[in-house]
């Protein structure tokens, strides 16, 4: 019964209206995020994300140690990797015939960490 009625609240205003200082305010400053979506929509592929975790986990990986992690080809996981670097997520150095892979900066690391524990405290809260 008590899921009934959560399901049963409605989630938008009854009538209409808004703060117009609060509008006129915070509108201007959202050019702000212009670009910011590019991040998420390179980490909002399941096999990026798990790309750049691993990142977090060791500094750096070559483009053969990232294929067998995620379990693909390394054409696969050059594309992937190729993505985060010219997102400007990732970046790279060539030793001899190898290519490793870096995250960029700590930022990126951050982010990655943080949406990791942001993941977990919703699984632990219910979330499915």
């Amino acid at each position: 019964m008590a899921e009934k009625l959560i399901n049963d609240v409605k989630d938008t205003c009854d009538t209409f209206c808004y703060d117009e200082e609060k509008v006129n305010r915070i509108q201007p400053q959202l050019n702000k995020v212009n670009g910011v979506e590019l991040i998420f929509k390179a980490l909002a592929d399941a096999t990026r994300v798990k790309i750049a975790y691993a990142l977090t986990l060791e500094k750096e990986l070559c483009v053969c140690d990232v294929a067998n992690i995620i379990d693909s080809t390394t054409a696969t996981a050059s594309h992937h990797l190729r993505l985060l670097r010219n997102m400007g997520l990732a970046k790279y150095r060539k030793e001899g015939k190898l290519v490793f892979y870096s995250l960029k900066d700590d930022h990126v690391q951050q982010l990655v960490s943080l949406a990791m524990t942001h993941a977990k405290e919703g699984d632990q809260n219910g979330r499915k």
